[in-house]
């Protein structure tokens, strides 16, 4: 099966679901993201990885459609007190922040809020447009788009071309987690089947905005769900050449309803598989993106060898991840690190990927890595099975030590850790 697979990817021809199968459970991982890595050489320039400036905020986290994978949305008519909506200038104020620094595109999302008028979407593109038109609106995923609909009584249609209208021309990807609908049913009922979310970026290739095509992996899918996933948006891009690139991330349990149902982390391994299996697959895909956010930066930088030739944006404010627990940070400066210490020339992207700036090389590290403040990680909250307290510890984290020898004149005794240095 492998040599028949090798063989069809250099010959330009299609993978069929049987072979997309074997790819995600039984090819070999170093021949895998070989000739992921070297498809993708044909592609895009071999030696350069693309990434954007941007920031991902949010403007509601009240929600209706109760997800089981999602620890961000607070229940729509709760009291909670950490639930919020903010209004226009509220979202100005969030575009004004980004602006300062430096990004380039915004990712707007939030939660299905049915309280928030029609007027307010198409108000903040127009107002983001008109006060930053060096900031591409990368506003609202497909279950955000279906919301409008309900309350202006548009047409999924209606409401992209009056999004078009107000300047709005790129949409995220969110909200397709797995477009399978056994999956959907189990994790997100209330967002409707797989063509739920295929009908809104079909609509919105139509009137000719650009988007994205994400997946969250991880949970409750099977091998044979992911390639269905990848069948549908494969057919899509066939369709309509809409698609900028593809997005993977795994799912992130902490915190969410499903969280006990869910016993295994889906690590590196996984995610290098994953990317690989869908640079062989989605053949009509430019770009496939790797992300050092969701899946830690050195799991990021060796994606860049199975397939990828993005490393996603710079994320300076993100909030879904981070009610799971999950935290990550960097800079522009940090990126472009990571890339180059993976062996490629860093290059600065518009949502579009258009190229802003093409940055020095690898070998600029002999020069520049002293200048680049790195950021602690905390990628993913400890799995269940993790013991609270390790071999060699005191239950409040410090550290046991052997005893020092009686002519050394120290008392015996648990010596503490310095406590670590707060994430900058």
């Amino acid at each position: 099966m492998w040599s028949t697979i090798a063989a069809k990817v250099r010959a330009g021809e299609r993978l069929d679901h049987e072979q997309g199968v074997y790819l995600l459970a039984q090819a070999p991982l170093p021949d895998l993201g070989a000739l992921a890595h070297e498809t993708r050489a044909r592609k895009t320039d071999p030696t350069a990885v693309t990434y954007v400036v941007d920031t991902n905020p949010n403007y509601t986290n009240y929600c209706t459609v109760d997800c089981h994978f999602c620890a961000f949305y607070r229940k729509h008519g709760s009291a909670a007190a950490d639930a919020y909506t903010h209004d226009v200038e509220g979202v100005m104020q969030m575009m004004e922040r980004a602006d300062r620094l430096g990004a380039t595109t915004v990712l707007l999302q939030g939660g299905l809020n049915p309280d928030i008028p029609w007027e307010f979407y198409t108000t903040i593109v127009r107002e983001a447009r008109r006060r930053y038109p060096h900031i591409t609106p990368h506003f609202f995923s497909a279950p955000e788009i279906h919301q409008m609909s309900q309350v202006s009584g548009l047409s999924i249609r209606g409401v992209l071309e009056a999004l078009y209208e107000a300047g709005q021309r790129t949409l995220p990807g969110g909200g397709a987690e797995i477009l399978a609908a056994r999956v959907r049913k189990r994790i997100s009922v209330k967002k409707g089947g797989p063509e739920a979310w295929l009908d809104v970026h079909r609509a919105a290739h139509r009137i000719g905005m650009r988007s994205t095509a994400t997946m969250m992996y991880g949970h409750v899918e099977t091998d044979a769900e992911i390639i269905e996933h990848f069948d549908h948006i494969r057919a899509l891009q066939d369709e309509t050449r809409g698609f900028t690139a593809f997005v993977p991330w795994s799912y992130k349990r902490g915190n969410t309803p499903m969280e006990s149902k869910v016993r295994h982390v889906a690590g590196a391994s996984r995610y290098c598989r994953v990317l690989a299996a869908a640079r062989l697959y989605l053949d009509n895909f430019d770009h496939i993106q790797a992300t050092w956010f969701s899946e830690g930066k050195k799991t990021g930088q060796a994606a860049l060898h199975f397939g990828a030739d993005d490393f996603g944006g710079t994320l300076f404010e993100e909030n879904v991840h981070l009610a799971t627990g999950h935290v990550n940070k960097t800079t522009i400066a940090e990126v472009e690190t990571l890339i180059r210490e993976s062996g490629f020339t860093p290059v600065q992207r518009t949502t579009l990927y258009e190229i802003v700036r093409v940055g020095e090389g690898p070998e600029a590290l002999a020069h520049l890595s002293d200048e680049v403040p790195l950021f602690v990680e905390s990628l993913r909250e400890l799995p269940a099975e993790y013991p609270a307290v390790l071999e060699g510890e005191t239950p409040d984290g410090g550290l046991l030590m052997p005893s020092a020898p009686a002519s050394a004149g120290s008392p015996a005794g648990p010596r503490t850790r310095p406590a670590p240095r707060p994430a900058s």
